[in-house]
């Protein structure tokens, strides 16, 4: 594995109806609030959720993200770092096998820009300071 191609597929939302939930990385609320046009003490009382391992977008009744539409992300031009730089998380990048897995769920993989190793390396970087506690060795 060489290169990478990716390129997020408009209206596809495959990714976000994965179960688990999205994490909060420093930065994420206020970016998000600005771009909702809200205080981040009203996203904080509305969205977000606190738990011993850092802050959460609170699931919707649904168990979904608040911000999945049936169109797409409602956040998209300011979504969590951890939306943003999907499919180069470290667990996914790490090796061919788990690449090859994502590329079952995922559209996008396979279209789109030319992306080096080293690219995809460093994003997958940026993952774990996001959230160094999840990468702890």
């Amino acid at each position: 594995m060489q290169s990478f191609r990716f390129a997020c597929q408009p209206g596809c939302i495959r990714c976000c109806e994965s179960p688990g939930v999205v994490r909060l990385a420093p930065g994420d609320a206020q970016r998000m609030a600005h771009h909702l046009g809200v205080d981040l003490q009203t996203f904080h009382s509305s969205y977000v959720m606190q738990a011993a391992d850092g802050l959460f977008l609170q699931p919707s009744p649904s168990n979904r993200c608040p911000f999945l539409l049936p169109s797409g992300c409602a956040v998209h031009e300011a979504k969590p770092t951890q939306c943003r730089l999907y499919p180069f998380w470290p667990e996914i990048v790490e090796t061919r096998q788990s690449w090859q897995r994502t590329v079952e769920l995922c559209p996008g993989i396979g279209k789109g820009p030319l992306i080096q190793i080293a690219g995809a390396v460093s994003r997958a970087q940026e993952m774990k300071r996001a959230f160094p506690k999840s990468y702890e060795p």
